[in-house]
C-alpha cells in the first residue's frame, strides 16, 4: 500500500467538516473540532511514516522488513521532526542527511510561495493533538481552518521522508 493511502481517512474527515464547522457559530465547539482534526491528522501521519519505513526495509530484505514492522509497532505520537530524524538514523546517517536536505529545499520553496513554514505547521499539528488528547486542552489560538491548512502542509514533511527513504 502506498503511504499516501493513509491520508484518505483524515482527508475525508476534513472534507466533511469543512462544510459543517463554518456554520456552527460556536467558537468553543469549533476549537474542539480543531482537536478532533489534529488527532486524525497525527494518526495518519504515524501510519504513513510507519508504512514508509517498513516498505523501505522490506525492499532491503524480508527479515529486515519484519524487524522494522515490529520495531515501529508503537511509534505512537513520537514523530516530531527531531524524533523522526532519530528514527531515520536507524537506517543510516546518509538518509538523515538526505532528509534534512530535502526538507530544507521543500520548506524554502513553500515559504517563498505561500509565506508559511511547513516544519512549523507539522510541529503545530502534533502539539495541538498532544494538548487535546493528553491534557484535554483546546487550542486558544488555532482556528479550524488553520488546523486543516497545517495538516495539509505537514503532509509535505511526510512526502520528504518518502522521497529520501528509497533503495
Amino acid at each position: 500500500m502506498s503511504y499516501k493511502a493513509h491520508f484518505a481517512h483524515a482527508d475525508a474527515i476534513v472534507a466533511h467538516l469543512n462544510g459543517l464547522v463554518p456554520t456552527l457559530g460556536d467558537p468553543l465547539l469549533e476549537a474542539k473540532y480543531v482537536g478532533f482534526i489534529t488527532v486524525a491528522a497525527v494518526t495518519v501521519y504515524e501510519l504513513a511514516i510507519k508504512e514508509i519505513f517498513i516498505e523501505f526495509a522490506k525492499k532491503k530484505h524480508a527479515a529486515f522488513g519484519n524487524f522494522t514492522e515490529k520495531f515501529f509497532e508503537r511509534l505512537n505520537g513520537r514523530i516530531k521532526t527531531k524524533e523522526l530524524r532519530e528514527n531515520i538514523k536507524s537506517f543510516g546517517e546518509k538518509y538523515v542527511l538526505r532528509f534534512d536536505k530535502q526538507l530544507e529545499k521543500e520548506a524554502k520553496a513553500y515559504l517563498k510561495l505561500h509565506k508559511r513554514d511547513i516544519r512549523s505547521s507539522y510541529l503545530n499539528v502534533i502539539t495541538w493533538r498532544h494538548d487535546f488528547a493528553h491534557a484535554g486542552k483546546i487550542s486558544a489560538t488555532a482556528t479550524f481552518s488553520e488546523a486543516t491548512l497545517a495538516y495539509e502542509e505537514g503532509k509535505v514533511v511526510i512526502h520528504c521522508l518518502a522521497q529520501v527513504m528509497i533503495r
